[in-house]
């Protein structure tokens, strides 16, 4: 089914951010962080973050990307074989954050329809027909935890989501801040970027939101 490009607004409003957001792809700086959408021409990289994590490379971010059985039916090795085949094959999958030239982030981002296991999920059941690009997983570096790389790494997410033409972003924050190969973020990481909380009333799972053509109209675009 085609997807509108409008987004709804539960709650009436929408919260926007008026600080700078990251570009995606840009040359490396000596002790800050980069981000750079995942390709197949920095796929190494990726597997470079894996090998370091094992964690992250334990579900290679496929939680949601594969339907529960599957995932139940699938191992590592053909988890992260699946993970390799979305890049090759030019699918979004994510953004990596950079530390002097070493991946130390990472926020899985696509649209919602790529992930086939959060589209049967009825806890996180889409709420309107809006064109929406999720946020389902992040994994820092544990040398790099607690220094709000995670809000940044998901303002660079969006903004790859609107370099590529999203409407609207989405997330699915847990409350708990505990590591975990599904950490989804948590409700403060998604305010500091500018997400609203569009919850319908009675949802147990929390949904947030930004708005891309928001975003645009506070820069001028």
């Amino acid at each position: 089914m085609r997807r509108s490009c409008r987004p709804g607004r539960p709650d009436g409003k929408m919260v926007v951010p008026t600080d700078s957001w990251p570009v995606l792809n840009s040359a490396p700086t000596h002790n800050e962080i980069d981000f750079q959408a995942v390709t197949a021409d920095n796929l190494a990289d990726l597997e470079r973050f894996s090998r370091g994590h094992g964690k992250f490379r334990y579900c290679s971010c496929m939680r949601w990307r594969m339907t529960s059985s599957e995932f139940r039916r699938s191992d590592k090795p053909k988890r992260i074989d699946a993970l390799r085949g979305e890049v090759a094959n030019r699918r979004p999958t994510g953004v990596l954050a950079y530390a002097d030239g070493t991946p130390v982030g990472w926020c899985s981002i696509a649209p919602r329809e790529e992930f086939r296991g959060l589209e049967r999920y009825r806890k996180l059941a889409r709420i309107d027909d809006a064109a929406v690009w999720s946020v389902t997983c992040f994994f820092i570096d544990r040398l790099y935890r607690r220094k709000r790389l995670t809000t940044d790494l998901l303002k660079a997410a969006v903004r790859h989501a609107s370099d590529n033409g999203a409407c609207v972003v989405e997330g699915y924050p847990v409350g708990s801040t505990a590591v975990s190969y599904t950490y989804m973020g948590s409700p403060q990481t998604f305010i500091r970027a500018g997400f609203s909380d569009v919850t319908p009333p009675g949802r147990e799972r929390r949904m947030f939101r930004i708005i891309l053509s928001d975003i645009a109209a506070t820069q001028g675009g």
